[in-house]
């Protein structure tokens, strides 16, 4: 199949899709699989909006413009192993003499020097076709849909069932904001933990989206409905989710009004980008788009101020009970700055309830079957229950997980496995393909949002016990270690989950494609990448992580 065919086939703007089976289109399983992924997260049934090439997070891309990703697909396609391509916020600017263990793409989104770092000159760069915002894993290729933060949400609601609820959330309410790419994994998350799910989205498409994908159970366009049914579902201890078509700041002021108390109150809304990520309080869907393009500065400021207004309710909440945390958005800074200057007396979900599992290297691990046959991910699911038979959360996880997770464009899973567990998981899986156990590849990757691989003070690094929250080193040496250790490709990215200026991480991803070289840089990898959530928080003063540098060899002193 030559360059032309490939596209007619597998990428007509706006509809993409990523090539599946055995048979290679570029020249390796190196150059394939970043290939499949990069058209894997445009696939209509994974991204968002396909037509300006956004994946997730309000405007997270994966290439800057249809006519870059083109150029992209070429060279990937002509990539051999002794040359690699730089990607510089979603376009091809060059390719580099590497070898054959070096990464095949190095990645670079949406960096700007500190003191630039904002979002309206980013907003001028972008105008002008010279920056994409790459979100985390948009630009990175690695997004797998709601998957890919679904089992995040539900080891964050069980942390939170466990230390508020006795371990028990029947009958019990959450209500959040948001049922995007991102927010809208948290219904199925609610239910799959035991809990009763009232989401709220301005925008029916996002709802009708997660219905299409199981992630939801029903939508409503009427407040007194929805309230009707969550609240019997409460009462009798339903796990069910409700979608609700609605400005989530309204909704938390008719519950309040109406005496009606959450247990649990969150928000996945995109606040990270009050542009393009939130309709602010009072206006239509549509009559948001309008005034996005023709009075952006008037949009943002209303944006910002029904963000403080939310925050405010969302507090209200906290003084008559609810367990109220942030999920990560940036929605408190931005309330912050809308006038509620109380906004961080909600804590985030990082310091609250994930920290010990970062301190264990323990983050979000997950792998795509490149065969597209979910039969792969079925195998791999059975082969990490037998490897780790007394892993009861994890195995817990993998059995819901296959009876109620609906597949996104490629079959993949997520699961979260720390230091030690993370390199047995990659070599297993090199070993079935190796012995022809599945049927192509497996892609093995992870979220920027993990142990070791992100500075950001108002989510993965707030309040670290050393105070060293914006200390940005961590990210880039975790960026250097998996170069070193041959990642197949790699990324640095600024900005993703909480905005311009608030945030950089790192991103990895390795291939299994049964061969010797792929287990060594596996090996290699897999214990490089945990390995640095340890030593972050091994640095930082935390007990637990100080004890895992002995557990796990780590010490050199």
């Amino acid at each position: 199949m030559n360059y032309t065919e490939f596209i007619n086939k597998y990428a007509t703007h706006p509809v993409y899709q990523a090539p599946t089976g055995n048979q290679l289109h570029a020249k390796s399983w190196q150059t394939e699989a970043p290939l499949r992924m990069l058209l894997n997260n445009l696939d209509g049934n994974v991204a968002e909006n396909p037509d300006e090439l956004v994946v997730y997070g309000g405007t997270g891309q994966a290439a800057r413009n249809p006519e870059a990703l083109l150029q992209i697909i070429k060279c990937l396609l002509e990539l051999d192993e002794y040359h690699s391509l730089l990607i510089q916020s979603g376009k091809a600017v060059g390719i580099v003499r590497t070898h054959p263990e070096s990464p095949r793409v190095f990645i670079a989104n949406s960096n700007l020097v500190p003191v630039w770092a904002t979002w309206d000159h980013f907003e001028k760069l972008k105008s002008n076709g010279l920056m994409m915002y790459g979100q985390m894993t948009a630009g990175s290729w690695i997004y797998i849909g709601s998957q890919g933060i679904l089992q995040g949400t539900y080891q964050t609601f069980v942390a939170c069932r466990m230390k508020y609820f006795k371990g028990d959330l029947k009958h019990k309410l959450i209500v959040s904001g948001g049922l995007g790419g991102m927010g809208g994994a948290q219904p199925l998350a609610a239910t799959m933990a035991g809990a009763t799910f009232l989401g709220v989205d301005i925008d029916p498409e996002r709802i009708i989206k997660r219905l299409h994908s199981g992630y939801i159970d029903y939508i409503y366009y009427s407040y007194e409905e929805a309230k009707e049914v969550v609240l019997k579902a409460k009462e009798q201890g339903d796990a069910i989710s409700v979608g609700l078509v609605a400005d989530i700041g309204d909704t938390l002021e008719r519950l309040l009004t109406d005496g009606i108390i959450p247990d649990i109150v969150t928000d996945q809304t995109s606040a990270h980008d009050p542009l393009h990520g939130y309709v602010p309080n009072g206006i239509t869907l549509e009559e948001a788009y309008a005034m996005r393009i023709a009075e952006h500065g008037m949009y943002k400021a209303l944006a910002i101020k029904s963000m403080a207004r939310h925050v405010g309710f969302m507090l209200e909440m906290k003084r008559h009970g609810s367990i109220v945390f942030d999920y990560g958005n940036n929605l408190r800074e931005m309330a912050k700055q809308g006038g509620e200057k109380n906004a961080f007396d909600i804590n985030g979900f990082i310091p609250e309830f994930i920290r010990p599992l970062f301190c264990d290297g323990k983050g979000p691990f997950r792998w795509v079957a490149l065969s597209g046959d979910p039969e792969d991910i079925r195998i791999t699911d059975n082969a990490l229950i037998e490897a780790f038979p007394d892993s009861t959360d994890m195995i817990n996880w993998l059995v819901k997980a296959e009876q109620k997770v609906k597949f996104q464009g490629l079959p993949a899973r997520i699961c979260w496995l720390g230091m030690g567990e993370r390199e047995k998981a990659g070599v297993l899986f090199n070993n079935l393909v190796k012995s022809g156990r599945v049927k192509a590849p497996i892609v093995i990757g992870r979220d920027h949002l993990d142990c070791g691989s992100v500075a950001s003070p108002n989510r993965e690094t707030e309040k670290m016990m050393d105070g060293s929250d914006a200390v940005s080193d961590w990210p880039l040496l975790n960026l250097m270690a998996n170069t070193g250790g041959g990642a197949t490709w790699v990324s640095f990215h600024h900005g993703g989950g909480v905005g311009m200026g608030f945030s950089q991480h790192a991103g990895m991803v390795v291939v299994a494609d049964g061969t010797e070289r792929a287990e060594t840089c596996i090996r290699r990898v897999l214990y490089n990448d945990p390995a640095m959530g340890i030593f972050r928080h091994n640095d930082a003063g935390y007990i637990k992580a100080q004890d895992n540098m002995s557990t796990f060899n780590l010490s050199f002193k």
